[in-house]
């Protein structure tokens, strides 16, 4: 009797064992794959039984239950994260789940650049394969309504930034979260402000930026630039600013500005009306919230562009025409 019982635990461990065995086996055994590498996605709230159903009918051919019994056997039943993933050729089902329970994305990523406009920015999410399009219908009004931003304009509310993001993630979730770094740049940059700059609140500083990043490229010229608006804000002086009478010509604006264009009363036409236009003309960059916040002191009220990507700043009317004259007859600065 106590034979047979050995017998039958040899004989018990030696089954466990060769199980064991197929597991690791199973485990360390590159998956078959169809491709090169095969993306697939696992939705928020998945059980492990539901990534792995949603594994295998992204095209990636595994046994279902051996894998669920890997998982369960290791521990990580419950460490399923929802995402984005790829596997490709050559991987096996324990990087698998690694990479199921630890996270380990497919990044995407979308680039905002500074100086562009929302209608820009929603275009180059239009055009991204790899974001899910809630926003495409919809209106500006009926979008910022989405992220709770409802009534206010979206020009310049969203940070130029690069932004990573899972594949399938909604448009309306990564536009949120530029919005939120801007809101956080804007008021680090408010709480270091001069006390002496002309703004009256985060939002107009966000204006003048976005003024200043359409003015110039150079970073060495924005706080200069920044000076003479500010300049021109305290005595109450017109800013007189190109960029922001081309933003409120809107799709008329055919790439060249005519005299005719200046007296075109729009809430953007800063020849006719005094102080800031109504919202920001773009999305500034930390540089341009910078030097709006922190303008140099100086008398510097004009300035126009020597045709070589720099400016000469002036201090007069008078100095101002000579240079006009000099470097560009049509400029208006």
């Amino acid at each position: 009797m106590l034979r047979t019982l050995r017998l039958l635990l040899l004989a018990g461990f030696a089954c466990l064992a060769l199980v064991l065995a197929w597991i690791a086996w199973f485990a360390l055994t590159p998956v078959a794959l169809p491709a090169a590498s095969v993306d697939f996605s696992i939705a928020p709230g998945s059980s492990l039984r539901g990534a792995t159903q949603q594994i295998v009918a992204a095209g990636i051919p595994m046994p279902a239950r051996l894998f669920n019994v890997l998982a369960r056997l290791t521990g990580q039943a419950t460490r399923v994260k929802a995402g984005s993933y790829e596997i490709a050729q050559g991987e096996t089902p324990w990087t698998l789940l690694r990479k199921i329970t630890q996270g380990e994305y497919q990044w995407n990523e979308i680039v905002f650049i500074e100086g562009c406009t929302f209608s820009q920015m929603r275009a180059a999410l239009d055009a991204n394969q790899a974001v899910r399009h809630e926003s495409l219908g919809l209106s500006d009004a009926q979008l910022m309504t989405r992220i709770g931003l409802a009534g206010e304009s979206p020009e310049g509310l969203f940070f130029p930034d690069t932004y990573l993001f899972g594949k399938g993630e909604s448009d309306l979730t990564i536009l949120a979260r530029a919005q939120r770094a801007m809101e956080r740049q804007l008021q680090q940059a408010w709480q270091v402000r001069d006390a002496r700059v002309p703004l009256g609140s985060p939002y107009q500083a966000l204006v003048l930026a976005s003024i200043i990043e359409k003015e110039t490229g150079d970073t060495h010229e924005r706080a200069l630039i920044s000076g003479v608006f500010a300049n021109r804000l305290r005595i109450g002086m017109k800013l007189q600013t190109d960029p922001t009478v081309i933003y409120g010509m809107g799709a008329a604006f055919d790439g060249n500005l005519r005299k005719r264009d200046l007296t075109d009363d729009t809430p953007y036409n800063t020849y006719i009306h005094e102080g800031l236009p109504p919202t920001p003309i773009a999305m500034p960059g930390l540089a341009s919230l910078s030097a709006a916040l922190n303008p140099p002191q100086n008398n510097f009220l004009y300035f126009v562009s020597r045709g070589d990507g720099s400016s000469y700043f002036s201090h007069t009317l008078e100095e101002h025409s000579r240079a006009v004259t000099k470097y560009q007859k049509s400029g208006r600065r």
